[in-house]
């Protein structure tokens, strides 16, 4: 918010100096911006003053999954992909979740876009810990105390 911010006081710093009759390229030397720069924000400030400089808001595209939506793919995606048909194993991933978006709320998504609705919603991409299911902790522990030592001992004899 600050960045845009700053942009937009650049643009009209930019604007000051067109209507004192500053050369494009003299413009652009002094702010450290390119003369494509100050040309566009030149036709903007023609047609439409300074206003026309005026930041416009955040970019990017407008969520297709309103609020409620979204909530309920929060829920839906903390039931677990077994839950949802994915019994194979326990991870989403991004096309996973775009079948289940459509799935549910019929609004298509490409994996990026999902990766960045995760990404609005507070999920950030995790590397799945890759532990057996039949894994039995205490003989893990047991050939940890017992075995690894006479392995590990082998070596350094």
């Amino acid at each position: 918010m600050r960045a845009r911010a700053e942009r937009e006081a650049l643009r009209v710093r930019a604007a000051g100096m067109l209507g004192a009759g500053t050369d494009v390229g003299e413009i652009a030397r002094s702010l450290a911006i390119t003369r494509k720069s100050v040309n566009a924000w030149k036709r903007a400030w023609r047609a439409g003053g300074v206003d026309a400089l005026a930041s416009k808001g955040p970019g990017g595209a407008v969520c297709r999954l309103g609020e409620g939506q979204r909530e309920e793919l929060e829920r839906a995606l903390e039931q677990g992909p077994a839950a949802h048909g994915w019994v194979e194993d326990q991870r989403w991933t991004l096309p996973r979740i775009t079948r289940l978006i459509f799935e549910m709320f019929r609004v298509r998504y490409t994996p990026r876009g999902v990766s960045y609705l995760l990404h609005r919603i507070g999920y950030s991409p995790q590397i799945p810990q890759h532990v057996a299911a039949e894994r039995d902790k205490a003989q893990v522990e047991t050939w940890v105390k017992e075995t690894w030592p006479d392995i590990k001992g082998l070596r350094h004899g």
